[in-house]
This record gives C-alpha cells, sequence and structure tokens, in this order.
C-alpha cells in the first residue's frame, strides 16, 4: 500500500531557494523583494506518479516499453495535426498559449468534436464559462459532434481529479490553468504557487492514467505565456496561437515539442462558424499583393514542413521628427536596425535618417533569418521608387559584412515558389550547390554572393 503523506505548505524564494513559514515581503537570505511564493511540501518518500499508479514506480528497459502506449489521436482538423506533428499523443501533454479572443477554446472545441466522433470520451474543464456558456458556444461551432463531450464548470483543483476518475477520459481540455486553483495553497488562482500546483498534479495524473491533456495558458502584454516557466517545462507541446484580431487568418505554432519537429505552423480563417482550415495559405496571403509597386517583395519560409510565400512591405520616407522613425509588424525590430545600418554602409543607400516602416501583409508574423534579404530589397525598392520585377522572388540571410549566407531547406522554398508562378529566384550562392536538378528545374536562379550584388540584380 502507497504511503500516506502529510501535507503542507512553506513559502519559497523563486530567486535563491530559501523557505519561509510566512510570506514576507522580502527574502531574508538573498534580500529579493516579492519573490516569496508558496509551494505544497510533503513528508513522505512516496512520490506523486508513484501514488497515482498505485505503488512503486519501476524503471524499464526500453525495449519492454511498448509505442502503442504512447500512439497518436488524430483530431480530424488537418492544420492542427500538421502543428502537433500528426496529432495530439496519447499521455502527452499540450499548452496552447494566445492573445484573448484569438479563438484557443474554439479551436479545442472543435478538436474534441473531432475526437468524440471517433469515439473518444472527452472532457471539457470550464473554469471560465458556465456549462450553459460552453453549451451554447459549441452547438454554434461544432454543432452535433460534440454532444457526447463531457463538461465540468468548476476552478477547484480536487473536483477536476475526481471527474477524470469517474470518468477516465481520453483526452481532457483545461480552460484555462490560471483559473484553477488548489485547496492545499492559500494564494489565489492564477499565482505562481498555484499555477505550478495544477499543471504539475494535472500532468502526473495524465502520465499515469494516458489521457491527452490540453491546458490553455493565458498571456502576457508582451506576449509570453503567463506564469511561472517551469509550466512550459513541464509540457510536451506549446503551441501558440497567433494573428491580429483585425485580420481573418490565424495562426498555430509549435515552440516546442517532443513527438515531432518544433517550428511547424497550422493556418486557419476565423468566420462565423468558427476556425475553417486554410489549405493553400500561400495563394490566400498573396492574392491582393499589388503589382508592379515599389515596396514590395515576396519571399519563401520554410516552418518546420510547411512552405509559406509571405509579402514583405516597406515604405521609406523623409524624418518628420529629426531622427528617423523605425515601425515593424511582423518581423523583428532589432534585425531592421541591423538591415538598415548594411544598407548605409555596405550597399551605400541613404537610410539611416529616414522614417522606415516595414510590414507582412495578411498579419502573419515571420523570425527567419532567411527574409533578411526580402526586408532588405523592399526598403530598397521603396527608396530607389522601383518595383521589382514581376516573377522574382527572394530568399537570404545578410551578414554584418554585407554577405548572402545560406538558409536551411532552399529546395521547398524553391518548390513553393514555382507552384505559385515565380520563374526567378535570387538566393544566396552557397544555397546553389545544395540544389538537385529536379529542384532548379522550371526556375531561374540568380545566386549572388553579396547584398550589394542581388539589388544590383533586382533594379540594374
Amino acid at each position: 500500500m502507497a504511503k500516506k503523506t502529510k501535507q503542507r505548505t512553506a513559502f519559497v524564494c523563486q530567486s535563491c531557494g530559501a523557505s519561509a513559514t510566512r510570506w514576507m515581503g522580502r527574502c531574508v537570505v538573498c534580500g529579493e523583494w516579492n519573490t516569496l511564493v508558496e509551494e505544497r511540501t510533503s513528508s513522505g518518500a512516496t512520490s506523486a506518479r508513484a501514488e497515482l499508479a498505485g505503488g512503486r514506480v519501476r524503471a524499464q528497459r526500453i525495449a519492454d516499453v511498448s509505442p502503442e502506449d504512447a500512439r497518436r489521436l488524430p483530431t480530424g482538423i488537418g492544420e492542427l495535426d500538421r502543428a502537433l506533428g500528426g496529432g495530439p499523443v496519447a499521455g502527452g501533454v499540450i499548452l496552447l498559449g494566445g492573445d484573448p479572443g484569438i479563438g484557443k477554446s474554439t479551436l479545442l472545441m472543435q478538436a474534441l468534436g473531432g475526437l468524440a466522433a471517433q469515439g473518444h470520451r472527452s472532457l471539457y474543464v470550464s473554469g471560465e464559462e458556465s456549462a450553459a456558456q460552453v453549451a451554447m458556444r459549441a452547438a454554434r461551432i461544432a454543432g452535433p459532434s460534440v454532444d457526447d463531450v463531457m463538461v465540468l464548470a468548476s476552478t477547484a483543483l480536487e473536483e477536476v481529479e475526481a471527474s477524470i476518475k469517474e470518468l477516465n477520459p481520453s483526452v481532457v481540455v483545461l480552460d484555462s490553468v490560471q483559473t484553477v486553483r488548489s485547496g492545499d495553497l492559500e494564494s489565489a488562482p492564477g499565482s505562481v504557487g498555484q499555477v505550478r500546483e495544477v499543471s504539475s498534479r494535472l500532468v502526473d495524473s495524465a502520465k499515469v492514467k494516458g489521457f491527452t491533456l490540453f491546458l490553455i495558458g493565458h498571456v502576457t502584454k508582451q506576449g509570453a505565456l503567463a506564469g511561472p516557466k517551469v509550466l512550459e517545462h513541464l509540457v510536451d507541446t506549446v503551441l501558440s496561437f497567433e494573428g491580429d484580431h483585425t485580420m481573418a487568418f490565424r495562426v498555430v505554432r509549435a515552440t516546442k515539442n517532443r513527438f515531432g519537429p518544433a517550428n511547424e505552423l497550422g493556418v486557419f480563417e476565423m468566420n462565423a462558424e468558427g476556425l475553417s482550415e486554410v489549405q493553400d495559405a500561400s495563394s490566400h496571403l498573396l492574392r491582393e499583393r499589388p503589382g508592379d509597386t515599389p515596396g514590395s517583395a515576396v519571399t519563401p519560409t520554410a516552418n518546420g514542413s510547411r512552405p509559406l510565400m509571405v509579402e514583405v512591405q516597406a515604405l521609406v520616407s523623409p524624418a518628420v521628427y529629426g531622427s528617423g522613425r523605425r515601425v515593424v509588424a511582423g518581423v523583428e525590430s532589432n534585425r531592421l536596425a541591423i538591415l538598415l545600418a548594411v544598407l548605409e554602409r555596405k550597399a551605400g543607400l541613404q537610410v539611416l535618417d529616414s522614417d522606415v516602416f516595414v510590414s507582412l501583409a495578411g498579419g502573419v508574423r515571420v523570425e527567419e533569418r532567411s527574409m533578411d534579404l526580402a526586408i532588405a530589397s523592399a526598403i530598397a525598392s521603396s527608396l530607389r521608387e522601383r518595383a521589382i520585377p514581376s516573377g522574382y522572388t527572394v530568399f537570404g540571410e545578410v551578414g554584418l559584412t554585407g554577405e548572402l549566407r545560406a538558409v536551411p531547406r532552399p529546395g521547398l522554398r524553391i518548390s513553393e515558389a514555382k507552384k505559385l508562378g515565380f520563374a526567378d529566384i535570387v538566393l544566396p550562392k552557397s544555397n546553389v550547390s545544395r540544389l538537385t536538378d529536379h529542384e532548379r528545374e522550371g526556375v531561374t536562379l540568380h545566386p549572388a554572393e553579396t547584398l550589394e550584388a542581388a539589388l544590383d540584380h533586382l533594379f540594374r
């Protein structure tokens, strides 16, 4: 029989690890302010997973472990399954974060509908809405497919654990982890101690019982997941739900995945019925692109196994208030500052004293270094008031000395460009040797060693 443990709490400093019996504004050991967080401790040797399993957890030979114990459960939503590397894994824990109203609850309710249709018992735990509100939204976006999904409106961790034990579901969705609290801690829901306690106990339960657990997480003003960083370490997969509220497109991006490749993404479109998959996202992003307009460049990106053609738009205008302003949307502001300095010193373009605005059309966000050449080309096009020739696409990383550096998966990028009718491609010279004969077919490659050479070819 598992040994019972006596539960108690302590206030642990998140800076130095010192503990205290009560909360204090300042840690007496390291002197840091507001770092004491209530955490649960136990007097006993039995681990939480051993208690759940009903005994001691023993080591096994890898050859004796059945891969079937971690089988995938496809949701029927192709774009979500793509981001997860083929679908959620039994016993896996997925953390989904995103801005309020972006569609996190909608997406997972549709996923539960697909799983329920395959016979998987599902439990939706709502800590923010009543059961009636959840049912009303589910009927609107998923219809009869979610009729058999169980719903629990509660913020008590003990009630959630009791429902999981009673129902024995295959999939559990917790909406959201910041709203549920444990009765063992006196702190408020959403505090560091509560989030750590709730997530760790549910993760242990998922690993032992073998159900898939989706945790919906809030984000901060800066877009990072709220709560302790340990939350992202505990889970198997971290998904980020991104998109501009004014745009129809939404992107689910995997930033961590223990069961598949990271940086995979799925593209959705928000409509009255919920979220619908966008199969050919490149065509949707480029369908409103103006032709022969200065300040526009198209580049192929490669997120995981999914290529995506995006349009980079730039506008350069004289600075009105002294020093030039830098405004970006969808790209990293620090990267833009570097590219402007390289354009001025290595390509001879006077841009540092101008206002520069750079945006990715369609509300997407890309952090790849392969965007460098497209951003620089769009800025040069706007400054010179000359459009990039029709049918051209560019990609490549720009170094501080003005050289063009190779980027990964050039063949995947070229294949996507060919599908959309781009016949001329400006790319780093070092990438050309990595291409097969099949990848070179149907396009004209224009290799360049430096940024200046690439711009000379585009605007000669």
